[in-house]
């Protein structure tokens, strides 16, 4: 029981640190002080550092020759166009948009299950992934930014992509996080994503000025290494090791909530008519694609 406890609490966490990035990762961004692909290369790098640093709290895994090929392909998708396209994307959209396109990455995962596991897809979660989809689109092509400089509906676009990659991510990475433990996974996906992302953060990286660093922006940028990347990737498996996989999925629908509230006290966003009813559009979609079918007799 106490194990639960504490695996509730993990995953809570998870959602916490991630909704905060949004606004945390826009300041910075948007400040100038670091341009997305720099940003991303110094996330990934200083995560990179962290978990081979702690890798001896995990067991000694030799990685079998045949899943390297898998391991590449996850840090791909999972790591490296994940999160180029995400800090992309939020550099010309808000952190509301992004919160709430994010929860779409559910429904992705069922379409794409279809495709590659053969997994049946219902009437209702047909209807569940066209609410989604509307809601999305209703938020790319209606929604509004306040800084005249953003891009919605591209920003909106790069994040959808992200989302997209990012549950291309869970279909391939199945059969590696059932083989591996955590630690064993985590350090060797993060390094290849890492040696990936070098060609197109390097010079954005090189060219920080740290002198123009507030003591506000060196605290994004540690929370986004340190809690957002670090520390979500080492408590979810936590969560997952205690918890239903379907209890675990419930925690996303915080995101959105937590990021636009605090996106609002930090005035780096507003709420709106049209993101109200987008939100609405996605959270139906995504209740009917991960409800089961028992109870929907479907």
């Amino acid at each position: 029981m106490k194990s639960r406890y504490w695996a509730l609490i993990a995953v809570f966490f998870v959602q916490v640190f991630y909704g905060l990035t949004y606004t945390f990762a826009k300041d910075v961004i948007s400040g100038g002080f670091i341009k997305p692909f720099g940003f991303i290369l110094a996330r990934i790098g200083g995560a990179t550092l962290l978990f081979w640093i702690f890798s001896f709290l995990g067991p000694k895994e030799k990685i079998d020759k045949k899943d390297f090929k898998v391991f590449l392909f996850a840090a791909f998708f999972g790591v490296a166009a994940n999160m180029l396209l995400f800090f992309k994307g939020l550099e010309y959209t808000t952190p509301i948009h992004a919160s709430v396109i994010m929860i779409t990455a559910p429904i992705i995962v069922l379409i794409l299950s279809s495709f590659y596991l053969q997994e049946k897809i219902t009437n209702i979660k047909i209807l569940g992934i066209a609410f989604g989809f509307a809601g999305a689109a209703v938020l790319s092509i209606y929604g509004k930014s306040a800084n005249p400089a953003d891009n919605v509906l591209l920003g909106n676009i790069m994040v959808l992509l992200n989302a997209i990659s990012y549950s291309i991510y869970i279909i391939v990475v199945k059969k590696l996080t059932s083989k591996y433990h955590p630690f064993t996974f985590i350090k060797w996906l993060f390094l290849f994503g890492f040696i990936m992302v070098i060609p197109f953060g390097y010079n954005e990286f090189t060219n920080i000025d740290y002198s123009s660093f507030t003591n506000y922006i060196w605290f994004c940028v540690v929370f986004v290494i340190v809690c957002a990347t670090f520390g979500t990737y080492l408590l979810n498996p936590l969560g997952l090791k205690y918890l239903k996989a379907s209890t675990v999925t419930v925690f996303i629908y915080m995101q959105p909530l937590i990021a636009g509230v605090f996106a609002i006290i930090m005035k780096t966003d507003s709420l709106t008519s049209i993101k109200l009813l987008a939100s609405s559009l996605i959270f139906l979609g995504v209740y009917l694609v991960t409800k089961k079918p028992k109870a929907l007799n479907a």
